[in-house]
């Protein structure tokens, strides 16, 4: 089961760099100008990657990304315009296109969405109902987010969100359950307010400094859709670089539901788990990750978390409300100047959960 949030967390991590210079020979004057030009080197600003990931349980996914980066200015961070898609083996596809941009000195963000899918989940235990499930998908989705530099590292925005998602079973059986469950899908229509906080060193591979993104989206009837809720945001990481360039990276992340359909119910977010098999009305989950850098270009990570469900009928002293994840990867860092990078990992979760992902940037 996906919502909008997986997508805008998939988009948030397709960007880039434009250039990286190479050292020059010695030499002064205009000579050493000549030199320079002569040793530089430009890297196209377009970009086409593959992406995959696969799972025993849930199959295999392959798809790729392609995009065009480009400068507003020198103090901007890069701007990227494109598109993604993904094909799986149960038959599901998901496309996307997207703009993430930075101008006015940087002082101006705004990401842009529009997304499209039909997507088909095989589930061998649902919501822990021990029932297995078939489903399908239909997802269409916008979504808008603007954000102003108001002081030092601090932004404040707006982003609205429209979504048009059904759930439909796949057999009587499933749809039955679906029922039971009280997951019929929904058409929503959103806006919110946002707070930011974002003093890292790079976006892409930071070695010091903190994101705090605090955010709301209120779905009213009236906007768009058929149900009134709120869902509430809090994701905070700090980045701490040590050693010959190592890097140890945490994240606090939470989510938040009132009123909200069982399928808009916040989900377990940690690496090992499929987005949306696990829902409750409150999530938080703490992870740690430890990036080691063994040459220039390579680093490899080890990492583990901890996730909980909780409200309503559900608390973190129950066991079963529980997600534990561990795993490790391997990165190739394909743009140095942004510290962009080709990350191949394996996570673990409890029970069957597990999977291995080749994508571009690091888990957060």
């Amino acid at each position: 089961m996906r919502r909008l949030t997986i997508l805008v967390s998939a988009v948030v991590l397709l960007t880039t760099a434009t250039a990286a210079q190479a050292d020059g020979g010695p030499a002064t004057g205009s000579s050493a100008l000549a030199e320079k030009k002569k040793t530089e080197k430009k890297e196209s600003p377009w970009l086409l990657v593959p992406t995959l990931s696969s799972n025993p349980k849930l199959g295999t996914s392959v798809g790729g990304m392609g995009g065009y980066m480009y400068y507003f200015d020198p103090e901007s961070r890069v701007s990227l315009f494109g598109g993604n898609a993904q094909y799986t083996s149960t038959n599901s596809i998901i496309a996307a296109l997207f703009a993430k941009m930075s101008f006015d000195a940087d002082h101006q963000r705004l990401n842009a969405l529009v997304a499209g899918g039909n997507i088909k989940n095989d589930y061998d235990d649902f919501l822990g109902t021990g029932q297995p499930l078939k489903s399908e998908d239909h997802l269409r989705a916008f979504a808008l987010r603007y954000q102003y530099r108001v002081w030092g590292d601090w932004f404040l925005g707006v982003q609205v969100v429209d979504t048009n998602y059904q759930i439909l079973g796949q057999s009587e059986l499933d749809n039955e359950l679906l029922q039971t469950l009280g997951l019929t899908g929904f058409s929503g229509g959103g806006i919110g307010i946002l707070a930011n906080l974002d003093s890292r060193d790079s976006e892409f591979s930071p070695r010091k400094g903190w994101l705090v993104n605090v955010n709301n989206i209120a779905y009213r009837d009236w906007i768009a859709g058929d149900n009134n809720y709120d869902a509430y945001r809090a994701d905070i990481r700090y980045y701490w670089g040590h050693g010959s360039g190592h890097v140890l990276a945490l994240r606090l992340n939470n989510q938040w539901t009132f009123d909200a359909p069982k399928s808009a119910y916040a989900p377990i977010t940690l690496r090992g788990y499929k987005f949306g098999q696990y829902l409750g009305q409150y999530m938080s989950s703490f992870e740690a990750e430890e990036r080691i850098r063994i040459a220039e270009r390579w680093t490899a990570t080890v990492f583990a978390g901890v996730g909980c469900l909780y409200g309503g009928s559900l608390t973190c002293s129950d066991s079963e409300n529980i997600y534990p994840d561990v795993g490790a990867g391997i990165q190739y860092v394909i743009k140095q100047k942004e510290g962009m990078v080709l990350n191949l990992e394996y996570a673990k979760g409890k029970g069957d959960n597990e999977g291995v992902l080749l994508k571009f940037g690091y888990g957060y």
